[in-house]
């Protein structure tokens, strides 16, 4: 039984290595790894300075293949920092769902299925952090927006998920959260 549900709007991927910034595709092939082709895909990936316990490249499971966003939470971090739009390709989102305001405060732990029975869960917050603000500083070309975006977009980054079941997301498709 869900607790409740959203619809995807959008599904993106980070194809080239340069960039963690994203672009619309049709729909993503999910495997166990996450995204084929996607910078994020691996079932392994080097420690970082998020995981603070291991010396940083040391590899750990991936728990960071799929970055989610909520239009709603956008919406909000664009309000904060009095600009017109963020869209989701500049955080690096590969799936924006719209319908689920609070996408941000989802608990660890959480699993979203997708109608093909596609799963994924929940691995807690993707923590803001500077590099979006960068390219947000870029578009705009307004000095200080990088550092203004990670208290802007704090506890509306949405958040990051591990592959549990593989399938296909699309646009239009709607994720129950259990």
């Amino acid at each position: 039984m869900s607790e409740s549900s959203a619809t995807v709007e959008r599904v993106m991927v980070a194809e080239e290595p340069t960039t963690f910034v994203t672009r619309s595709v049709p729909y993503i092939q999910i495997e166990l790894g996450g995204i084929p082709g996607d910078r994020h895909y691996g079932l392994l990936r080097p420690a970082d300075s998020r995981q603070k316990i291991y010396p940083r490249g040391v590899l750990i499971a991936n728990r960071r293949q799929i970055s989610i966003v909520s239009k709603e939470e956008c919406e909000c971090i664009a309000n904060r920092l009095d600009l017109p739009e963020i869209k989701p390709e500049w955080l690096g989102a590969n799936i924006i769902i719209s319908g689920f305001d609070k996408l941000t405060e989802l608990h660890q732990g959480a699993r979203l299925i997708f109608p093909d029975g596609t799963g994924l869960i929940c691995e807690g917050e993707n923590l803001p952090c500077i590099g979006p603000g960068r390219v947000i500083e870029k578009i705009y070309n307004e000095s200080g927006l990088s550092q203004k975006f990670v208290p802007a977009a704090k506890k509306l980054r949405g958040i990051v998920c591990s592959v549990e079941r593989e399938g296909r997301i699309s646009k239009g498709d709607t994720i129950a959260f259990l």
